[in-house]
């Protein structure tokens, strides 16, 4: 896990030295273009040079505050990013233990639900069975021509 925050922090880190080193390159190409154009201008080196050292100023203060801007939303981003995670906190003993008591709870549920199930099927089972056994009573066996024919004469005999 804190391999994950130093990448984190290490891409930070190197966004933020891109964008300060943008900012001096910034400001190199404008004292290039200064000098270059101080140079041309020899006539009025003096005003010239209190012009482009207004314009280095400006670019650096603006350099520097672009670098602060981008520090700070990195290291607002990093936060967020901690915070969503709960990076910030370490597990403590009391939310273990306080997981393990709901997995406890819901795991007998959970047995017991499946034993209320399992009993069911066992009364549907038994219920199934007594059907079938009272549906399969012995039969009658059906009388033959020659008994039947038998008992009515044995029947006349008597008569």
């Amino acid at each position: 896990m804190s391999d994950d925050k130093s990448k984190v922090t290490d891409k930070a880190s190197e966004i933020a030295k891109n964008i300060w080193l943008a900012g001096v390159g910034a400001y190199g190409r404008a004292v290039d273009e200064a000098q270059s154009s101080l140079k041309k201008a020899t006539p009025q080196p003096p005003k010239l040079f209190r012009d482009l050292v207004k314009a280095g100023t400006a670019l650096e203060e603006e350099a520097s505050e672009a670098r602060s801007a981008a520090i700070s939303s990195v290291e607002e981003r990093i936060a967020q990013v901690r915070e969503n995670f709960h990076l910030q906190r370490p597990a403590r003993i009391e939310d273990l233990a306080s997981l393990h008591e709901k997995v406890d709870k819901l795991s007998r549920k959970v047995d017991t639900l499946a034993r209320l199930i399992k009993a069911q099927d066992g009364d549907t089972r038994t219920v199934s069975r007594n059907k079938a056994a009272t549906k399969k009573a012995p039969a009658k066996k059906p009388v033959t021509r020659k008994k039947a024919a038998a008992k009515s004469t044995s029947r006349k005999k008597k008569d």
